[in-house]
């Protein structure tokens, strides 16, 4: 039987887990190229042979998605799969109509075909968008476990932008291992916070043998726990699935790809943001909940803010940057930041846009939405130069960090700086608390 030629559509992420978990094995199929977008200089590699099996003996390339229609036809392509999340569902069909149009067919894959099963009780954190609040959920829900003696592992999506190879199988239990693994800053924003705090975190490529190796991790695994990227749904099976939602965006629930399939696969809907956000925006978001999910359990929380050094905002001119992410593709045009300073006085938020230099030109130009706080761009070297430029040109103050990393750390600002944290606050009930109990109880966890 002749096999049929496939592109997966992807980003450096579900794309590569789609492969691994259906295709990699599959006689069926002949997976001839991915495309890339998002992320900066991925394109022009190739998902090495070592991860693509024996079927792949020279690996597969990796194309920019820009040359997706040429591809279709130069590889005689019958099917093209869409593996990248957080876009409109305008985005997802103009891509279906990119490929139809080439003559192929338009394809997704649903949890069914993807999910991994764990040996051990899993739970998944994921989200209707990017920066409603996945990491601090995650957060609340890992001390809530260790309140009850439990071993917590995490899992995160993964963000594999280097040595695909090396990064296979990834375990962070310092920050030293930060370092070691040659992380970028959107992979310290999601790492640091876990080992911070003294939790083990595990990403990478090959989501079956990551998941092995949560399950037996030497430190001892009681539950897993899926910390999600993006809006993407989980790629473990969950035995309690919790979604995060954001009032800021209201609608975005109902109109943004995958967010939507972890709506209406949830258990646990948790509407973020309730103390910055209109009570009418908090009221559509009840709603749409109420009609994708009826049978979910709703939980309002808090993002609750705190700002190490206060004291230096009031009356200041000051630059705010912000989870790169979370404004880029994420949409958003404030973060923590920006709320910390209109709350704490701050007598002007600097433009950053004047000042930029480098990549963060590409990115102001790219996203044009973002005004007056500064991504934090950091996938590679040069990003990180620029990134250090642009605060340090940047004619302010004061340098509000609203990232979850201390940037100082990894970047050199001349300017005096303060960070601000934010946690979940649950204001209605049940609680998570509540429902943790539940699922320590089913799961005969004491």
């Amino acid at each position: 039987m002749k096999r049929k030629n496939i592109i997966i559509i992807g980003a450096a992420g579900r794309d590569f887990h789609n492969f691994n978990t259906y295709y990699r094995n599959n006689e069926e199929y002949n997976v001839v190229a991915f495309t890339a977008t998002q992320i900066p200089d991925i394109d022009g590699r190739k998902y090495p042979s070592e991860l693509a099996g024996e079927l792949y003996p020279e690996g597969i390339p990796i194309y920019s998605q820009d040359q997706l229609p040429e591809l279709i036809k130069e590889l005689k392509v019958d099917e093209c799969v869409f593996a990248y999340s957080d876009v409109s569902y305008e985005h997802v069909m103009g891509v279906g109509a990119i490929v139809n149009s080439a003559g192929a067919n338009f394809t997704l894959l649903g949890p069914n075909k993807t999910m991994l099963k764990s040996n051990k009780p899993v739970i998944s954190v994921c989200a209707v968008r990017t920066g409603t609040g996945k990491s601090q959920t995650s957060r609340k829900i890992i001390e809530t476990l260790l309140e009850h003696d439990l071993k917590v592992i995490a899992v995160r999506h993964p963000m594999p932008y280097g040595d695909l190879n090396a990064q296979r199988v990834q375990r962070f239990a310092t920050v030293e291992d930060l370092q070691k693994h040659n992380c970028t800053i959107e992979e310290m924003e999601e790492y640091e916070p876990h080992v911070a705090r003294g939790n083990i975190i595990y990403a990478g490529v090959d989501y079956a043998d990551i998941l092995a190796a949560a399950e037996n991790d030497p430190a001892g695994c009681d539950v897993i726990l899926w910390d999600g990227g993006n809006n993407d749904f989980s790629f473990f099976e969950p035995d309690l699935a919790v979604t995060v939602l954001d009032p800021h965006r209201p609608g975005h629930e109902l109109k943004y790809y995958p967010g939507e399939v972890c709506l209406r696969t949830t258990d646990v809907a948790i509407i973020n943001k309730v103390d910055s956000a209109p009570e009418e925006a908090v009221q559509i978001v009840e709603n749409n909940i109420k009609l994708a999910n009826p049978n979910s359990i709703i939980i309002k929380a808090e993002s609750t803010i705190t700002v190490d050094n206060r004291d230096i905002i009031a009356g200041k001119r000051v630059l705010i940057v912000e989870d790169g992410p979370t404004l880029t593709h994420g949409e958003m045009k404030i973060g923590a930041g920006t709320v910390a300073a209109q709350r704490l006085g701050a007598k002007e938020i600097i433009d950053p846009r004047p000042f930029a230099v480098g990549t963060l030109v590409d990115t102001f130009n790219k996203y044009q939405h973002a005004e007056n706080v500064l991504p934090a761009m950091g996938y590679g070297e040069q990003q990180l130069k620029d990134l250090e430029e642009t605060i340090n040109k940047t004619d302010c103050d004061v340098v509000i960090i609203g990232t979850p990393i201390d940037l100082s750390r990894v970047i050199s600002i001349n300017k005096p700086t303060t960070r601000v944290h934010y946690d979940l606050d649950e204001i209605s009930e049940p609680n998570l608390n509540d429902v943790l109990k539940d699922f320590i109880k089913e799961h005969k966890l004491v």
